[in-house]
């Protein structure tokens, strides 16, 4: 069983920063590939990056340059560094650990004022 708890979130100006954490329990967290995805109110849920057990990346067009995904598999931590936010930013933000059966986290709200 896995569970996976995201924090970090929080209300922010435009061109701010935030670092979300997402703490996961159980013992294939090495060995699994991360994502985190967001949803805004009334938008489907989106990938914004992810990151494989090896350390490859992957982002969003709309989030290059401006987030960075890492992990920490000594702690069982994946992060997502949030710079030079946007109002367009705003939403719930969920990590997943992609494996035989996905899990989520309960997510986090990341708020950006104009």
């Amino acid at each position: 069983q896995v569970q996976l708890v995201e924090s970090g979130g929080g209300l922010v100006q435009a061109g701010g920063s935030l670092r979300l954490s997402c703490a996961a329990s159980g013992s294939i967290f090495s060995i699994s590939a991360m994502g985190w995805y967001r949803q805004a109110p009334g938008k489907q849920r989106e990938l914004v990056a992810s990151i494989t057990s090896r350390g490859s990346t992957y982002y969003a067009d709309s989030v290059k340059g401006r987030f960075t995904i890492s992990r920490d598999n000594a702690k069982n931590t994946v992060s997502l560094q949030m710079n030079s936010l946007k109002p367009e930013d705003t939403a719930v933000y969920y990590c997943k650990l992609y494996g035989k059966r996905d899990y989520w986290g309960q997510g986090t709200q990341v708020t950006v004022s104009s």
